[in-house]
């Protein structure tokens, strides 16, 4: 091994942040990589993926995480904990490869300007629960519904128009449809004055910025802000975050106990909790829970692990994250099954009522005889929309909103200000000149933020929250898709597959199995078991390249259901970034000296790569060999002289 420094390569030497901080307890790093879990897109937009499957859908999980979950959150950590730095600067390991550190950091940014969302959501849902009458009840939406437009809801099932199929096979039988809107979706889309239902060709409606939620980013945003302001730095900072996790968690606890008492919550918790034919379907379909186990932008739990001390024990802390992490997917899983089944609990006995009413009441007996009545609740984006409308069936209607949605805005705050904090430390690790003006690239770079995120305070965003990816016509419907953050939201899957088999080549081949098991066991005091390595080096490789063409799969359906313009952001935020991963390698080989071959290896090899503490780094000379250390940096001297 040649070990070289910044002088070798005609850099400027790696100086760390004596002030970065570390956690206050060991099991901040836990709870922080928790937070990561409650990235809530990942729910309503892969919906479709997994928790339409139940339990023992999440299975393969368990397989996944032992291939390559745990030993891949252990590289991760090791990157993290060894080097005491975020997600660009640990790539002193490989700086050729420092552009994945960059990419990491553009994703995570993309992310954020969307994801405000679904803070604003809950948010109008928690403020509007302080009225007496909450105007998504069925007496609070006489005050803003039009009553006499042709929509029927779950509080006027006999209004509205039902639609009359027949069909021509043996029999000859007739099929009435008859759609049903759910309050509290009905009242998101009144905030946009251009909202048109099962519209497909978004070019056709009118562009519609709702002030309402450029009230509620602006409020967003502000609690961003002086969450930053007071919780700065990282003891502070994961305190808060673990009291933000828990908080998070326990509420959900309180709702689920709650929903049992719904009507269908008890069917919908046997059907999560039963094997069904569905499940064995679409078991592959859960790496999207293992890709997103690492964060938005992929490189979070490197910084997270940063703060680490130096011999925390990453190898069992991966194991507790990943089992914390599918404990949390299975709780917001019951959640939508038993919200689910409430309203198809809904529309049975609707559809009973409808029996009665149209084919007693108003056909004649011969064509009561032929015909069957099918109706549809359409119950949009279950766990922010579609839910409020169960809770204010409930006694204690606005209480229970009001815990419901807190629970809702504390995870989305906990994921956007996690993501924050990586991306903000991780450029002071980087760049020695932002340290001293903390304070203004932290409210510089929140504020950018918000600004772009008002784009998704108008109709073209709100309309991608209840555009449904299916013919809604005669298909049950369980939950819509969220089409243009869905799009975004998956296509990173590509992205997160690519820089994951480039992370074991950097680690594993280039930097090699040997020295990693080396500096493990160095830093831990324990050794990675060769078989771990063994798996990571010949079989996650296969999986993350079959994850990958599976995620290329995905975004060419998902694509085909959105517009050239979300097709060009999808280009832009998730697949020009990874040009730079080639392209700084070529730019930090130009800046080197000799040959191209030269300059190749010189660029691979690990620059400045030991542990920030004198006292440990000291002692990892003397574990490698300080003798031929002190040589081969008299040999690069010589070489630049």
């Amino acid at each position: 091994m040649v070990y070289e420094t910044s002088y070798g390569t005609g850099h400027k030497p790696f100086s760390p942040d004596q002030n970065r901080g570390m956690w206050e307890k060991p099991t901040d790093y836990i709870f922080a990589c928790f937070g990561l879990a409650l990235k809530l897109d990942l729910f309503s937009a892969s919906y479709w993926f997994f928790f339409d499957m139940g339990i023992f859908g999440m299975l393969p999980y368990f397989v996944y995480m032992v291939i390559y979950l745990v030993p891949i959150l252990v590289i991760h950590s090791f990157m993290g904990q060894f080097s005491s730095s975020g997600f660009i600067s640990a790539f002193r390991l490989s700086p050729f490869f420092k552009g994945m550190g960059y990419v990491s950091g553009f994703l995570t940014l993309s992310m954020l300007i969307y994801y405000s969302i679904f803070a604003a959501v809950p948010l109008l849902f928690l403020i509007n629960s302080f009225r007496p009458t909450m105007p998504w009840s069925c007496e609070g939406m006489k005050s803003w519904y039009n009553q006499s437009s042709d929509i029927s809801t779950i509080c006027n099932v006999t209004d509205g128009k039902e639609t009359l199929d027949t069909d021509y096979g043996e029999g000859n039988s007739s099929y009435y449809t008859k759609i049903l809107e759910v309050p509290s979706v009905l009242y998101f889309q009144s905030h946009f004055e251009n909202m048109e239902y099962f519209h497909i060709d978004e070019s056709k409606s009118g562009f519609d910025l709702s002030w309402h939620f450029v009230g509620y980013f602006v409020l967003v945003w502000g609690i961003i802000a002086l969450i930053f302001y007071k919780f700065s730095e990282t003891a502070k900072f994961g305190k808060l975050n673990r009291f933000m996790v828990l908080g998070t968690l326990g509420l959900l606890i309180v709702c689920l106990v709650r929903f049992l008492f719904l009507p269908g919550a008890i069917k919908g918790l046997l059907r999560f909790a039963t094997p069904h034919e569905q499940d064995i379907m679409g078991m592959g379909s859960t790496f999207i829970m293992v890709l997103y186990a690492f964060g938005a932008g992929w490189g979070s739990v490197i910084t997270l692990s940063s703060f680490n001390k130096f011999h925390t024990n990453i190898m069992s802390y991966s194991w507790i994250i990943s089992f914390g992490q599918i404990f949390i997917y299975i709780l917001f899983g019951m959640a939508t099954f038993m919200l689910d089944h409430y309203f198809e609990g809904l529309y049975s006995f609707i559809n009973v009522l409808f029996l009665i009413y149209y084919f007693i009441l108003r056909l004649p007996y011969a064509e009561v005889k032929a015909a069957s009545y099918d109706t549809h609740v359409m119950s949009h984006w279950m766990l922010f929309l579609s839910s409020a409308s169960a809770m204010a069936s409930m006694e204690w209607a606005n209480m229970w909103t009001f815990i419901y949605y807190t629970m809702l805005l504390m995870a989305s705050l906990t994921v956007m200000i996690t993501q924050i904090f990586t991306v903000l430390q991780s450029l002071f690790d980087e760049f020695e000149q932002l340290r001293g003006r903390k304070q203004e690239v932290t409210f510089g770079l929140i504020g950018g933020l918000a600004f772009c995120s008002f784009l998704f305070c108008t109709n073209v965003s709100s309309f991608s929250l209840n555009h449904p990816y299916r013919n809604f016509k005669f298909v049950p419907i369980h939950q819509d898709g969220i089409l243009f953050f869905s799009v975004l939201s998956l296509d990173a899957i590509f992205s997160h597959s690519v820089l994951h088999l480039l992370l074991l080549l950097v680690v594993l081949w280039i930097y090699g199995r040997e020295r990693f098991q080396r500096d493990i066991e160095f830093m831990l005091g324990q050794p990675f078991a060769s078989w771990k390595v063994f798996i990571l080096r010949f079989i996650s490789p296969f999986i993350l390249i079959v994850t990958l063409l599976a995620g290329l799969s995905v975004a060419f359906f998902e694509h085909s259901y959105s517009s050239v313009v979300v097709l060009v952001l999808a280009v832009f935020l998730l697949g020009l970034p990874l040009l730079s991963i080639p392209g700084y390698g070529l730019y930090y080989l130009y800046q080197s000296s000799g040959t191209f071959c030269e300059r190749f290896r010189r660029t691979c090899r690990p620059t400045d790569w030991y542990p920030v503490d004198m006292a440990d780094r000291q002692r990892y000379e003397e574990s490698v060999g300080n003798t031929e250390m002190t040589h081969q940096l008299f040999e690069v001297t010589e070489e630049v002289n």
